[in-house]
């Protein structure tokens, strides 16, 4: 398996853990200085645990639409894709459309998610 699959694969696997709403997994996906950036700014990775772990962020499904993008750059990997998904926030269910983008980088335990930054797809 090519360096690229290995990154589409954990990155799979990773969207089916974040739809668990298991924080620890989700968390387990992650390396310990991940951050996550959309239109307000960045997040902390123990804000969105602690919001994962309490009911605050629930995802119910997240689908890749179209195809992902693979880059390398360095020892890193670039994935972006634009990906739809539900959920709910503070109990308000939502449907979003966004492209992401995030740098997953190897790991004693495999590949882990670095950062992710997120912004609101737009149709032409």
């Amino acid at each position: 398996m090519t360096i690229e699959e290995q990154v589409r694969a954990a990155a799979a696997e990773w969207d089916r853990i974040v739809v668990g709403n298991d924080a620890d997994e989700v968390g387990s996906f992650m390396t310990d200085d991940w951050v996550y950036v959309d239109s307000t700014g960045p997040v902390a990775r123990a804000d969105i645990l602690g919001w994962i772990s309490n009911g605050r962020l629930a995802h119910h499904s997240m689908q890749v639409v179209g195809e992902q993008r693979v880059a390398r750059a360095g020892d890193a990997v670039v994935l972006t894709a634009r990906k739809t998904s539900t959920g709910s926030w503070d109990g308000t269910s939502y449907f979003a459309d966004e492209w992401i983008s995030q740098v997953w980088v190897q790991t004693a335990d495999g590949w882990r998610c670095a950062f992710s930054h997120k912004t609101n797809a737009q149709t032409k």
